[in-house]
């Protein structure tokens, strides 16, 4: 598949609200995951490092509504926005987020993750 066939049906998969399916599909076993934040999850090596991420974030926080936009191809990298209406539950303080990703292809899979916010 080409980055822009991967970079498609990973988008699409993430407008429906399956991005265990998306991550499943095309995230590479030795992905890598680069937040722009300091923490333990600040860098996550790994498809099931990777995985734990997301759920701990499904799981610290109540989604109310976002949008995912893209992709925006580049070579073998593709970006997307994405905007969130979200609460988190540790303070309970109603907030919008807007973040970019950056993803590289390799091999017909995902190799990496960037976010910026």
């Amino acid at each position: 598949m080409t980055t822009t066939e991967i970079a498609k049906d990973f988008t699409e998969l993430l407008k429906r609200g399956d991005s265990e399916s998306a991550a499943a599909k095309y995230n590479a076993d030795d992905i890598v995951s680069y937040e722009a934040m300091e923490g333990p999850m600040a860098i996550c090596r790994g498809k099931e490092a990777v995985k734990q991420k997301g759920q701990w974030w499904q799981e610290n926080h109540d989604v109310h509504g976002g949008s995912v936009e893209g992709p925006y191809v580049n070579g073998d990298q593709f970006a997307l926005r994405f905007t969130f209406d979200v609460t988190p539950k540790a303070t309970g303080q109603r907030a919008s987020m807007d973040e970019v990703g950056v993803y590289t292809v390799k091999n017909d899979k995902i190799s990496e993750e960037r976010f910026y916010y």
